[in-house]
């Protein structure tokens, strides 16, 4: 049975910066535009978004039919939260507030089979083909093309990094700059000294221990991300995009509207009236 590679790890072999929509529309139409307009892969989300796991699963079918990474942040839970993503046959996990070394040795631990972690062993999900792919195969598959990434956004994991990224098992790390900022009490503040220095420092842990550094999107000036070290490229939010564009085109019909002559012009009126 053919299994399906990761997208970013083969980009990130080549030498490419994959590209990560972050969605928080449960949609799977939105994935599909995703994939026809040429990203690399979705993150899809439990911590902040109320999605269920129907939903999660045909976001997860529509990425497949476009060859697109689907990782989805995890709540922060127990063993199954973290594995059943793979299951469902999502390409990779994030998991949020990893705040030192042993969290990260524990992830490892729960997400990888055997050799590299102790995580329980089924293969009759969608990631196993239902039981139609060998065995050994599906366990090497499982350890070499699932991503595993954990995220630092807090002054305490910031303490840690290094050791964080020093530990084998996951592919990366995504920096966290709006709980961060938060944190230190500049919340939202992502220019800040205090955010670009730690934002630096995460990504000089992954180059020194070998891991990716993943952006949570276009966080400061494209070129200041790659000369840090940032290989796997947030580009923003369906939300930001579909709002943005909402409240342009308002803009235009708002302007039309006030040039047209006073005998047909409606009176002002509130926009949430």
């Amino acid at each position: 049975m053919q299994l399906r590679s990761s997208r970013v790890l083969k980009l990130l072999a080549a030498g490419q910066l994959p590209t990560v929509l972050k969605l928080n529309l449960s949609d799977p139409r939105v994935v599909e535009i995703a994939g026809l307009c040429g990203a690399d892969a979705v993150w899809l989300c439990q911590e902040h978004v109320p999605n269920d796991w129907l939903g999660l699963e045909n976001q997860i079918r529509a990425a497949r039919v476009h060859n697109l990474d689907t990782l989805v942040r995890v709540t922060r839970g127990s063993y199954s939260d973290y594995v059943r993503p793979f299951e469902a046959d999502a390409t990779g996990i994030i998991v949020p507030h990893v705040a030192n070394a042993d969290e990260a040795r524990q992830i490892v631990e729960w997400v990888r089979f055997h050799p590299v972690g102790k995580r329980a062993l089924d293969g009759g999900n969608l990631d196993g083909q239902f039981c139609l792919v060998p065995m050994a195969d599906y366990l090497r598959h499982s350890n070499a093309e699932r991503v595993v990434i954990l995220q630092i956004e807090s002054p305490e994991a910031l303490e840690h990094v290094e050791a964080i990224a020093a530990v084998p098992g996951f592919n990366g790390i995504l920096f966290g700059p709006g709980d961060f900022s938060h944190r230190i009490g500049l919340a939202g503040q992502l220019g800040a000294p205090a955010v670009v220095a730690a934002r630096r420092r995460v990504a000089a842990a992954c180059r020194q221990h070998g891991k990716f550094a993943m952006t949570a999107g276009l966080i400061a000036p494209f070129p200041e991300l790659i000369e840090e070290g940032y290989r796997v490229i947030g580009i923003g939010a369906d939300v930001l995009g579909l709002t943005s564009y909402v409240q342009q085109r308002l803009e235009v019909v708002r302007g039309l509207v006030s040039a047209l002559p006073a005998a047909v012009q409606p009176p002002p009126r509130s926009p949430y009236a």
